[in-house]
């Protein structure tokens, strides 16, 4: 059983698959405009929670829901389904495949056989594309990974019922009902206004207020946590922010280049020159994960250190509240 897919590689694992499976159908968008209409970019501070024994830092919304958003306001139909054991979802998925419908996966990374052992960790929303099986070996486009790779039977049921935060319980997701035109320009709007008003949202674990939060919180750890937990919280938001969920300069340079094809789609120069400015912040995260990345490899007790961090990230903060003003008067 194979479908004839095709796969490309992204930066960002949903929005490479929404992509991917969409372009099976028939649509040419591309990752960043998954991104953009899906109101992908988002930020998240709750200290309670704990992720890999460190404060739970989102930089994305829940999984799937940028895939959901964005077929929404397509028009698009996307089924989801979860299942009680790894018989009827190995069916299931069997079953898609014979029907020639490549299937998107939420699995967890620990099991994935063909990821690099740094990048495997109790991580449960990963997802992938199975577009066909041969013998006991599924066939496996992970838009992560440069090329196609393979999974056998054993090895995709382990990922897809993966224990512990957001167990995927095998879920398997695709689009069933396409329009045959599709209103780019409001789902583009509705995507960007969702997003200005999340980052601006007037709560302190969200947005802007939620990095303003977290830097309060940074300047803390060191005294109360101790040197040691700090710079494991630390290993852990970078881990989030550039490997794993890539929420810091990759997410702002994927919105980038959605707010350029979107410039051109709602003819509105404005855009382009908010999508410059947006790759600058990107940069500011990149650098922020490096000096964030020298503080816990040095195991570093200078607290000044911290209240350096501490500073970069309020000056986010700060050009991003500046940003999103600028980009919700925009559109």
């Amino acid at each position: 059983m194979e479908t004839g897919f095709v796969h490309h590689q992204s930066a960002h694992c949903e929005n490479g698959v929404a992509s991917n499976l969409l372009k099976y159908h028939g649509i040419n968008i591309s990752e960043p405009m998954v991104f953009g209409i899906g109101s992908g970019l988002f930020f998240f501070y709750l200290p309670l929670l704990k992720v890999n024994h460190a404060p739970a830092i989102s930089y994305r919304p829940m999984p799937g829901f940028i895939f959901n958003k964005a077929a929404k306001r397509l028009g698009i139909k996307v089924k989801r389904v979860k299942f009680s054991n790894p018989q009827s979802a190995q069916k299931a998925l069997e079953e898609n495949l014979k029907n020639n419908i490549p299937s998107g996966l939420q699995v967890g990374v620990y099991n994935l056989t063909y990821f690099p052992d740094e990048y495997r960790f109790h991580f449960n929303a990963h997802n992938l594309v199975v577009y066909g099986k041969k013998d006991d070996t599924f066939l496996i486009s992970d838009p992560v990974m440069e090329t196609v790779t393979t999974l056998t039977e054993k090895e995709l049921e382990k990922v897809r019922f993966a224990k512990g935060a957001l167990a995927p319980k095998g879920q398997m997701y695709y689009p069933v009902n396409i329009p045959t035109d599709l209103d780019w320009e409001t789902a583009i709007k509705k995507g960007i206004k969702n997003t200005c008003n999340d980052m601006l949202a007037p709560v302190p674990i969200v947005g802007v207020a939620a990095m303003r939060f977290l830097a309060r919180s940074i300047r803390k750890w060191p005294v109360k946590k101790g040197v040691k937990v700090a710079n494991h919280y630390l290993a852990q938001m970078v881990r989030m922010q550039e490997e794993i969920g890539t929420g810091g300069g990759g997410f702002r340079f994927i919105y980038a280049a959605f707010l350029q094809e979107a410039a051109v789609i709602l003819k509105n120069d404005s855009l382009k020159e908010l999508s410059t400015e947006m790759t600058t912040i990107g940069d500011l995260w990149r650098d922020f994960a490096v000096n964030a990345a020298r503080v816990y490899k040095n195991r570093s007790n200078q607290t000044d250190v911290y209240n350096s961090l501490a500073d970069e990230l309020v000056h986010i903060s700060n050009l991003e509240e500046a940003f999103f003003k600028k980009l919700k008067k925009a559109i």
